[in-house]
């Protein structure tokens, strides 16, 4: 990687942190960035992760209000806390495990989540609009959170997609609880990568520099989008990412 691709990587930080939180497909963008920039795929997974870190601190900053108010932040903390346990799993499994059955099913994880966020309504209606799902959605965060910490690519639409088909949360909320979690997620997997792992940190500060503005700005975008024609472009993006990981993206 030379100097030259400081900008190229700055540039793609700032548009995955606006379509990370809009789709939460930020890695579509990113992780290829980084190859792009001769990154090998292993440090440039954890180079992503570390990076994106800043997305969802500039999407909280700017929004992240919101979800405090209803109950005082209790909710958040509960949920919180699972995607730190998570994250954790998910990259003590990549720093400790050779097995590269995990991310043979990665296409497949995503390409479901994508259908069944394209499917929510009918999903919403067959599980009960009035029945508490608190119990599947505790465990969907941590599942999806452990993902999040061992490559987390269409992370965003498995949260997304679990939150519109288990929760009553609108899908702005839903959004924006997505880049919480997952923000979560990606920290403390960004810790141990940091301490553990080949992280490239002159990547990983230009491309989190992008990703700071670009989590910023998503918010205000999101709430001014329709949200059928959103959640569509959600599922097919992913469904589309999906293909990209199964054909060796």
């Amino acid at each position: 990687m030379s100097l030259t691709d400081l900008p190229l990587l700055f540039g793609a930080g700032f548009a995955a942190g606006v379509v990370g939180y809009v789709t939460g497909l930020a890695s579509l963008i990113s992780y290829p960035a980084l190859l792009l920039a001769g990154l090998s795929p292993i440090t440039a997974n954890v180079t992503n992760t570390v990076a994106l870190v800043a997305s969802g601190i500039g999407s909280f900053a700017k929004s992240g209000r919101v979800l405090v108010v209803d109950d005082g932040g209790r909710s958040l903390a509960r949920e919180g806390l699972i995607a730190l346990a998570g994250g954790a799993v998910g990259a003590a499994i990549l720093l400790l495990s050779p097995d590269k059955i995990f991310v043979f099913v990665v296409p497949y994880l995503v390409a479901l989540a994508s259908i069944a966020l394209l499917a929510q309504p009918r999903l919403r209606a067959r599980v009960g609009e009035a029945v508490s799902h608190r119990g599947w959605w505790a465990a969907g965060i941590f599942v999806v959170s452990i993902y999040g910490g061992y490559f987390g690519a269409g992370a965003g639409v498995m949260f997304v997609a679990l939150a519109m088909v288990l929760t009553d949360l609108p899908l702005w909320r839903a959004t924006l609880l997505k880049s919480a979690l997952l923000g979560i997620a990606n920290a403390v997997a960004a810790v141990g990568f940091l301490i553990f792992a080949d992280v490239h940190v002159g990547a990983a500060v230009a491309m989190g520099a992008g990703c700071l503005l670009g989590g910023w700005a998503g918010p205000p975008v999101v709430a001014r989008l329709p949200a059928t024609p959103l959640r569509i472009g959600i599922g097919l993006g992913g469904l589309g990412l999906a293909v990209w990981l199964a054909i060796g993206g």
